[in-house]
């Protein structure tokens, strides 16, 4: 579930690091590439997150997974297209054990570029699913937003995990005129009592 307020002109990648910002998050670790260049646009125009370079990807899911687990609160890491996640799927995996709501925004070529198989092309999807609770590729601009918005959710809410999201080069430099989404984290379940006797029970005997 998610609310917007005041909808105006940006790009895709705008949305979703606006989006972010509206979530409360204030760092990502980055390793862009060319694929990611209106990510990073966005990330100067947008002074409320503070973007840190790593030379390598496996440094930028460390550190993301790492600042989640002293902070309390979800981080960005920003990788270039299916390599550069599979060079930060280790710590990932670290990530995913720990429940750590780190949250992957990979970039892609433009969709219509994706069929020329350059040599980075990859499946990206399916590199993400075993690290990630949750793995999403946006197709639409106009739903840039929205995508990031429910990445964070399902990394946030319990039990939670490394959510990744999946953004095309046409969908983050598309114009699009959306309201930054601010998400909604559900309040987690109340414990069952007898599933907590249970388990009591069986650590006593």
């Amino acid at each position: 579930m998610t609310m917007q307020t005041g909808a105006k002109l940006m790009t895709g990648a705008e949305a979703v690091i606006k989006t972010a910002v509206a979530a409360g998050i204030d760092v990502c670790f980055a390793n862009p590439g060319t694929t990611e260049l209106s990510l990073v646009q966005a990330l100067d125009r947008c002074p409320e997150i503070r973007s840190v370079l790593a030379v390598f990807e496996g440094v930028c899911t460390g550190a993301a997974d790492g600042y989640t687990r002293v902070s309390g609160r979800p981080a960005l890491a920003l990788l270039h297209l299916g390599p550069g996640l599979a060079n930060g799927i280790a710590n990932l995996h670290n990530a995913r054990k720990a429940r750590s709501p780190v949250i992957s925004v990979v970039g892609e070529h433009a969709t219509w570029h994706i069929a020329a198989n350059a040599p980075l092309t990859s499946d990206i999807a399916t590199l993400a699913q075993p690290m990630s609770h949750w793995v999403h590729t946006t197709t639409r601009p106009e739903s840039a937003a929205a995508d990031m918005a429910e990445a964070i959710v399902q990394a946030t809410r319990l039990p939670g995990g490394p959510a990744t999201l999946i953004l095309p080069g046409d969908v983050q430099w598309a114009q699009v005129s959306v309201a930054p989404v601010a998400p909604t984290i559900p309040a987690p379940a109340s414990p069952n009592v007898d599933e907590t006797e249970r388990a009591a029970r069986a650590l006593r005997s």
